[in-house]
């Protein structure tokens, strides 16, 4: 199938992806009386009393926004906010289908951190959580670091261009040692000049041998490689300088960095995209209707490692004695996965204390 002509011609039908629809009937004047006015003052102060009841009086508890800038998004880079309204409408969409999360979809206009983050800090107390989407870094750090200082909600970056940093911190957490990351310009390590302050912090963590090359450089001798980055970025020659039974990570969306039948030519053994159109698909969408589900149900004021790494342990504890070479994580539409991430961050949260109910 052309994916990309038939979604294209999906959208135009669609036109939108989501729509609102009622929970309170209004079907008659008692309904109309009751639904809004003169009925609805009385939860209005009932909130304005304690407002920790706009959890309960109003749709707050299960209403995630997701919010880009537009500068990142997938693997197509800056086109701008509107531009990725699709994207955003069809995370809401992901979060509803998989775990039962309302989402609304919000484009913001501007790349100023200041401004991105009393926007977002000021329509908050809409929401239960805030899911921040497709803005590039370093920007979507800063973004995210003053967001949890604000606001008492969760605030969770999940996409592309600040993965491979999440995925880093959670690789050290779990024991790993020798991890070098590399960027546009090659290895990342302390004293390269030309970082910026969330790599400087990396390579202080991460490449402590300080070698020095571009990305095929790194792989030489490598076990696995995790790729977040762009597309056609890995080449079959590339993949034979590894290890043998190497473990290839290509998750760049649309495209990856290299595709598996050409990583399985080079001699790699595992091989995982981030499409749903081959085996081993390692997308998000695995994750963050979960993640999201678990903090509601305890009212979470944050999403920690704690919760991101129960998520992980989660996932991986679903595949059992079924683990194969092409079979290494869940499939998205395994009706296990949401309830068990979700199970599986609530008690992380419980666990470290950012539970509130």
């Amino acid at each position: 199938m052309d994916y990309a002509k038939e979604s294209l011609r999906l959208h135009s039908e669609w036109r939108g992806k989501l729509e609102v629809t009622p929970r309170a009937q209004v079907d008659s004047k008692e309904a109309l009386s009751l639904a809004y006015t003169p009925g609805v003052a009385q939860p209005c102060l009932e909130i304005q009393k304690d407002i920790e009841k706009s959890y309960e009086l109003t749709r707050r508890h299960n209403l995630c926004a997701v919010i880009t800038d537009g500068s990142a998004v997938l693997g197509l880079g800056d086109i701008g906010p509107q531009a990725g309204m699709p994207v955003m409408e069809g995370k809401c969409v992901l979060f509803k289908s998989f775990g039962g999360v309302d989402a609304f979809p919000l484009c913001v206009k501007t790349k100023n951190v200041d401004e991105f983050v009393e926007t977002v800090y000021n329509i908050s107390g809409s929401f239960g959580g805030i899911n921040l989407e497709d803005i590039a870094a370093p920007r979507c750090f800063e973004i995210e670091r003053k967001l949890k200082e604000k606001c008492d909600i969760p605030i969770f970056h999940d996409d592309q261009h600040g993965t491979a940093i999440a995925i880093t911190k959670l690789l050290l957490s779990a024991g790993f040692k020798d991890i070098t990351m590399c960027d546009r310009s090659g290895a990342i390590y302390a004293g390269r000049q030309g970082l910026n302050w969330i790599k400087e912090e990396m390579a202080q963590v991460t490449n402590l041998g300080r070698k020095d090359g571009s990305l095929a450089d790194m792989l030489v001798g490598a076990d696995v490689f995790i790729g977040v980055s762009a597309p056609g970025t890995v080449t079959t020659e590339m993949v034979r300088t590894m290890n043998k039974d190497a473990i290839i990570f290509a998750c760049a969306n649309p495209t990856p960095e290299i595709f598996p039948d050409d990583a399985k030519a080079g001699g790699a053994r595992v091989v995982s995209t981030g499409r749903s159109d081959y085996p081993n698909q390692i997308n998000n969408v695995l994750a963050f209707p979960g993640i999201f589900r678990g903090a509601f149900d305890v009212r979470a004021s944050d999403i920690n490692e704690e919760m991101k790494m129960a998520a992980a342990e989660a996932l991986a504890g679903l595949v059992g004695d079924e683990l194969s070479e092409d079979y290494i994580i869940p499939a998205a539409f395994d009706p296990r996965v949401g309830p068990a991430v979700a199970k599986a961050v609530a008690e992380a949260a419980r666990k470290s204390g950012v539970a509130r109910i």
